[in-house]
């Protein structure tokens, strides 16, 4: 029994019988991510040369905040990642006069010709996520690393409607990028950590509006939901409706075994990012793959990363990883 990428992932999600582990691993492409069709055939190419049963889409986080004016250049950050160099809230006032974005045009716009061109050429055999940062997260690119919380806990009232004004905004992307043919999303998470925020500031600034988006993501049949940092609120999230959770399972609880015992759904980790797949060896992080295999069963479980695999991972880590799941 030989299944394709699409008919592995949905039996994975409704825990039928599969022929082996999936397996997804993806990765930044500085300065290419600075052109939607650029970003399209990087993408396409690393899924080529890889072969992963999803392709999970990274364009810059700057790509949804771009058009409220911030702004980012690439410093050479071994993730992939852009540095912010301009955030366009300064003051209480300017949450409130976010404007709320057509995402047919500027930077929105062109993340849906990276999604179309990515889908053409991959079919429908290869599901297809693409990145959405939760409104929390995009408040943090507008307003700063530093400050989004001060701004949070000194002027509620005026951060919460510029969330509401990103909500809606992302509403409206998600309802554009359905119409390129993707599967699903990867909601990306980055404040629910006990270092940054409480449970009931999380409930009262993030859940509820993560819940509005995932709503809205409801008609996609793969939906991931990724939960970054350290000490994540990971309980807050047992119950949403999402068809899989990735977070740093090898660096902060809860493992592997544990949160498949909260959450009901699949779980996607089992690999160390830097330690194992930079500066390891092909056969450590074969090592690594099979214990994870091993501890989950292979089943509601797909191999993956904590995050974004570096950029400086080698060629040969990569293929053992994805390699490791043919031997199970």
């Amino acid at each position: 029994m030989n299944q394709t990428h699409r008919e592995r992932i949905e039996a994975c999600l409704s825990g039928k019988k599969l022929d082996r582990v999936p397996v997804i691993l993806w990765r930044h492409f500085p300065v290419d991510d600075q052109d939607p069709l650029r970003l399209a055939e990087a993408t396409i190419q690393f899924q080529k040369q890889f072969d992963f049963d999803a392709v999970k889409v990274t364009p810059a986080s700057s790509y949804c905040v771009k058009d409220w004016g911030a702004e980012d250049v690439w410093r050479g950050a071994i993730e992939g990642t852009r540095d912010y160099i301009q955030h366009p809230i300064q003051a209480a006032e300017d949450w409130e006069h976010l404007p709320v974005l057509d995402p047919t045009v500027g930077w929105l716009g062109k993340q849906l010709v990276c999604l179309r061109a990515i889908v053409a050429e991959l079919g429908k055999e290869t599901p297809v996520i693409q990145t959405i940062f939760n409104p929390l997260t995009q408040a943090k690119n507008l307003a700063s690393r530093d400050k989004v919380l001060m701004w949070m806990r000194k002027y509620p009232e005026s951060f919460k409607r510029g969330l509401r004004t990103i909500t809606e905004t992302t509403f409206r992307f998600i309802e554009e990028a359905r119409k390129t043919g993707i599967d699903g999303i990867f909601y990306a998470v980055q404040h629910a950590q006990y270092g940054l925020m409480s449970e009931e500031e999380y409930r009262e600034f993030g859940l509820k509006y993560d819940l509005e988006i995932l709503e809205a993501a409801k008609p996609f049949w793969f939906n991931m939901l990724h939960l970054h940092g350290d000490d994540i609120l990971f309980d807050l999230f047992v119950d949403f409706p999402v068809q899989a959770v990735n977070w740093h399972d090898q660096e902060t609880p809860p493992s592997l075994v544990e949160a498949k015992a909260k959450f009901k759904g699949v779980v996607c980790g089992g690999l160390l990012r830097y330690t194992t797949m930079v500066l390891g060896t092909p056969e450590e992080v074969t090592a690594q793959a099979r214990r994870a295999i091993e501890a989950t069963n292979g089943e509601r479980f797909i191999l993956g990363t904590g995050c974004v695999v570096p950029i400086t991972a080698p060629y040969g880590n990569i293929l053992a990883a994805r390699k490791s799941v043919e031997l199970s």
